[in-house]
């Protein structure tokens, strides 16, 4: 039963992991900074992924089960973030010390996401009001910001103005995260202006999702114009699935299944397996060094994309990729011998960097998609009882 592995994974490796190695219990907050074996070699704070972290185990609780650790581990995280994590103007910085003192900026409006969607899970496992509060109205921040996100840090001069796919993703899943705390009227509003945006902009022609455009939706013939993200492209279109289920919706369920599908072929590296990091759509080099490694959350992602897409249509192309996806990830980024796993692979499909948490990788992605890919088995499993 492949909900079991996805089950026994989250429950028995990847949060016990985190559980173990990244509270900090004398300052608050989470340890993101991680060898292969759990070790904390840096004790940096990036609000993000102590954003994500609270995130994480508030949402088993909620979900999952009322085990009253989880939602001490999640306080951990938000009592942090409250104390340390915003400037006066209540926009999150980027990162702090292991004290909470600021390092830097309010910068990256995903630092400020990521601590609204915790404290929309916080409030809800809790019933807090101050918190669900401040979930509002750290939401409505970041729509006042989301023209201009990185404000009076922005370094581009403007000749090129440009629109990015980032935050529209962002915010088609972080409405639904606050469904519980804001007005029904600006979820709907919202779902709608984020299907419009991600399916009718930043889709293009040839059915894949472009990471930036021209301010009228059109082509830019440039560097960040040609780029591609597969992993960001993917990302969304689960989160195109959730809303399509949630709106009785089969078109937009059908068009978000072959936007992953046409990503999948477009960006599988067909000499070695596994998903690239960037790719430049006209298939020139990519100015990312990084372009040709395998990531982590790229392929958890596709995962996700691939095990709901499958629960919801059974349709055989889905499950051959998923098989393909699975069996390239298990084997490569999952460490058999410590928990957890790899963020980094070469090109090759070997690991690059052993760690297990940085600037960039926390508790999220792993956790996340075994629950996911735990769920979407269990309904794929119910409804055929001899399944694959």
């Amino acid at each position: 039963m492949r909900s079991n592995l996805y089950k026994t994974a989250l429950l028995e490796n990847v949060i016990p992991f985190w559980s173990k190695n990244s509270i900090d219990k004398d300052f608050g907050g989470y340890f993101s900074c991680l060898t292969r074996e759990g070790k904390v070699y840096d004790t940096d704070k990036f609000v993000w992924l102590q954003g994500r972290q609270a995130w994480m185990y508030s949402y088993l609780y909620n979900n999952l089960a009322q085990n009253e650790q989880w939602l001490e581990i999640a306080k951990n995280g938000i009592d942090f973030l409250c104390k340390h994590g915003m400037d006066e103007n209540g926009n999150f910085y980027f990162s702090l010390t292991r004290e909470g003192e600021p390092l830097i900026s309010p910068y990256n409006i995903f630092s400020d996401c990521f601590a609204t969607m915790a404290f929309g899970q916080y409030a809800k496992a809790t019933g807090d009001k101050q918190i669900e509060e401040l979930a509002r109205k750290t939401y409505y921040n970041i729509l006042e910001r989301r023209k201009n996100p990185k404000g009076k840090y922005e370094k581009s001069t403007g000749n090129r103005a440009l629109r990015n796919f980032s935050l529209p993703m962002i915010l088609s899943n972080l409405v639904l995260e606050l469904e519980s705390v804001l007005p029904e009227e600006e979820v709907n509003r919202r779902i709608n202006d984020s299907v419009t945006e991600v399916m009718d902009i930043f889709l293009q022609e040839d059915g894949l999702i472009y990471e930036n455009l021209n301010p009228n939706g059109s082509f830019s013939d440039s560097f960040e114009g040609r780029l591609i993200n597969p992993g960001h492209g993917i990302e969304a279109m689960w989160f195109m699935m959730d809303i399509a289920e949630r709106k009785n919706d089969r078109k937009l369920l059908d068009k978000a299944i072959q936007v992953v599908l046409n990503t999948l072929e477009f960006g599988w590296d067909k000499e070695y397996g596994g998903i690239f990091y960037f790719l430049d759509v006209k298939g020139y080099p990519p100015q990312q060094l990084e372009w040709d490694q395998k990531l982590w959350w790229v392929h958890l992602e596709a995962l996700v994309a691939l095990a709901k897409a499958y629960s919801l249509t059974g349709d055989q192309k889905i499950w051959d990729w998923y098989k393909k996806v699975h069996d390239y990830a298990w084997t490569r980024f999952s460490d058999k011998e410590n928990g957890e796993w790899f963020g980094y692979l070469n090109r090759q499909g070997e690991p690059h960097l052993t760690l297990k948490g940085g600037k960039w990788k926390g508790c999220f992605h792993v956790p996340r998609a075994m629950y996911q890919c735990w769920k979407a088995f269990q309904q794929i499993e119910s409804n055929a009882p001899t399944s694959k």
